[in-house]
């Protein structure tokens, strides 16, 4: 028997957030849903030895073919979708529910001559209004607490209404402050019967206007010192901020839309969407697409909304997107043909659906993340994107280690450069270098000050063939361990380990920089004049993603869809990465360490300085006479100051 199943994600794929997740047989079928405050951690658990595991577990995560998940805002919501799911698929594996009792429901008893509001499991009680279901009493009776604060109804049972009401004494309930219907002796009838209405259209629409008009009111009793209804409105304020902070994925009732959430970049979309019918997420697509050059956000909100609906599935009412493509009228009128009523597409930007979407591209977000990391990680792909890419650009080999250069700079001040790398198509992070560059012109200048300083580590020949000897060692190593088999001296297993691999170790194959023809132009002269050859050279423009190489007119053009592309643009983005990460901390160092440095000068003057010059940099080019003119700095301190910095300046250019 396997150790575990054959389709368990890869380390690192499932999020660490709240959410729902879904095991699958083969033929799609749902089998068991479940929920975890952590997905990682929650998964982790059915991915342990299979002999550990409990025989129903074990039976279940035999019996699925797959699994997926949907990350929510927080384990309330993680709990609402949870019981959705559970009640629309019906997976076997799932514990079985008699009736809805299972969960708890806020009703209000409009019917009766005083509505109260309950906590009942008891669908059918004539009259009443029904709100939920909630996922624990605990969670129903919190939400009631808060807003019988913000409208104040009755909530005592019948058998006490009727007595008050005979006897003319407030029922217990509303002795001790539980109470606030005709039984409490606090309103009449009719008064109770606007808070009733008042109680449940805020339930049914959950409008945030709310807090604004608490707030106002709150202020303005306090502005005339009526503090009395000044600490009231704030009680009520606080009342309903918390109400709004535990909202979950659910909508109004009767609300049916589709809301699409989409993250992309250059070269691929993921987008996931929530299929709301009757106020609930009823259904859940997640999907990937390869975009087309240049395309806006606007653009491929119109091709996916096209390619989601066809014959066999209509568009809702509405339809939620992240932004309006250009000819929004005309796709509406299609969707509207497509589903045989009126359909309208918005851009949602506040509100409950707003907050949906939000969700949405968040699961988007790890959609494509994941979509990225298993096309990295497939050993066929990176195999196939080296060996295009070797036949692009006409190299020997493949590259089977590449390292690209990137520059970054704040206008034109903290210049630094980084080096990332990447062997058999996969990040080697413990080989990444940083640059800092003292001083130069352009990115040009700052691509040769790099590239000179990185080819003088390959400048004896020797020492080169011996490391390319290893890289080949190095390989050949992580080609047996993608294919399972152990370390040994035929397959490398007797090369160097990392801890004796010297700096600028290993001798590159290809050389990348971030930039078109000009940056590699400033790579190719500083490859020239180290005299080391063997090594080929090309540059990725970000634009249009174009691979151009020394001393031609024309660009390489790879296919979108390419895996070689792919791997070109996950090289760049990771140099740009690292080298802004750099860039940062220098400027955060510089901001932190040099002034607080100076006697005298402390936080609140370091702000006002940095404030005034808006950088380091222009502080060190300002004279004594304009120090001193900031604010709380004299002409001591500036001089102090002036001293300083040119003190640093100095030992800098030493």
């Amino acid at each position: 028997m396997a150790n575990t199943v054959p389709y368990r994600p890869r380390p690192g794929e499932i999020p660490t957030n709240p959410g729902v997740y879904r095991f699958r047989d083969a033929d799609r079928r749902v089998l068991y849903v479940g929920k975890a405050m952590n997905l990682r951690a929650r998964l982790s658990n059915y991915f342990a030895p299979l002999h550990t595991l409990h025989e129903r577990t074990r039976r279940m995560v035999t019996t699925a073919a797959s699994v997926e998940w949907t990350v929510v805002g927080n384990d309330i919501e993680a709990l609402q979708l949870e019981y959705t799911w559970i009640k629309e698929f019906d997976p076997p594996f799932n514990v079985k529910y008699r009736d809805d009792k299972s969960y708890p429901y806020l009703a209000v008893t409009l019917a009766d001559e005083a509505p109260r509001a309950i906590v009942t499991r008891r669908r059918g009680i004539p009259g009443a209004r029904y709100f939920g279901p909630y996922p624990k009493v605990w969670a129903v009776n919190e939400t009631l607490d808060l807003l019988l604060k913000l409208f104040p109804i009755r909530t005592c049972k019948d058998s006490d209404y009727k007595r008050a009401m005979q006897t003319g004494k407030p029922c217990f309930a509303g002795q001790i402050g539980r109470c606030f219907g005709p039984c409490s002796g606090r309103v009449t009838v009719a008064e109770h019967r606007v808070n009733v209405d008042r109680f449940v259209a805020f339930m049914q629409n959950q409008d945030r206007r709310i807090i604004t008009d608490l707030t106002q009111q709150m202020r303005a009793a306090a502005a005339v010192q009526d503090y009395e209804t000044a600490a009231r409105r704030r009680d009520e304020l606080q009342a309903a901020e918390s109400f709004f902070e535990k909202s979950a994925v659910v909508l109004r009732d009767h609300v049916d839309v589709d809301v699409f959430g989409i993250d992309h970049d250059e070269l691929a979309a993921a987008v996931h969407l929530f299929m709301v019918r009757g106020g609930r997420v009823r259904g859940v697509r997640s999907w990937t697409v390869d975009t087309e050059l240049d395309m806006s956000l606007g653009d491929l909100v119109d091709s996916v909304v096209q390619n989601a609906y066809g014959d066999d599935i209509r568009p809702p009412a509405e339809v939620v997107v992240p932004a309006l493509p250009d000819d929004a009228d005309a796709l509406e009128g299609w969707l509207a043909a497509l589903g045989g009523r009126k359909v309208r597409l918005r851009a949602a930007r506040r509100g409950d659906k707003a907050a949906l979407l939000e969700t949405a591209t968040q699961n988007a977000r790890q959609t494509l993340v994941l979509y990225k990391t298993r096309r990295s990680a497939d050993f066929t792909a990176r195999s196939r994107a080296l060996e295009d890419i070797q036949e692009a650009l006409g190299m020997a080999d493949a590259p089977l280690r590449i390292e690209c250069f990137d520059v970054s700079h704040l206008s034109g001040t903290n210049v630094v450069a980084s080096m990332v790398v990447f062997e058999d198509g996969l990040p080697r992070k413990d080989e990444y270098r940083r640059f800092t560059i003292p001083s130069t012109t352009d990115d040009t200048d700052s691509i040769h000050q790099v590239l000179t300083r990185r080819l003088a580590y390959l400048a004896a020949p020797t020492h080169g063939e011996a490391e390319s000897d290893a890289a080949g060692a190095a390989s050949t190593r992580r080609d047996a361990a993608a294919r399972g088999a152990e370390p040994t001296p035929e397959n490398g297993g007797e090369i160097v380990t990392p801890s004796r691999r010297a700096k600028f170790a290993y001798r590159p194959n290809l050389l990348v920089v971030d930039g078109g023809q000009p940056q590699v132009a400033a790579a190719e002269r500083a490859l020239r004049e180290s005299g080391v050859e063997g090594i080929y050279l090309c540059g990725i423009a970000k634009r249009l993603e174009e691979i151009w190489t020394p001393e031609s007119d024309f660009p390489v053009i790879l296919p979108r869809n390419s895996d070689a592309l792919f791997l070109f643009q996950r090289v760049r983005d990771e140099a740009h990465r690292f080298a802004i990460t750099h860039q940062r901390q220098r400027r955060k160092r510089d901001i932190t360490t040099v002034l607080s440095e100076v006697p005298g000068l402390g936080p609140a003057r370091v702000k006002a300085l940095l404030k005034h010059f808006g950088s380091v940099a222009r502080l060190r080019q300002a004279d004594e006479p304009a120090i001193a003119e900031v604010p709380g700095i004299g002409p001591s301190l500036a001089t102090a100051i002036h001293a300083h910095l040119e003190g640093t300046r100095r030992s800098a250019a030493g």
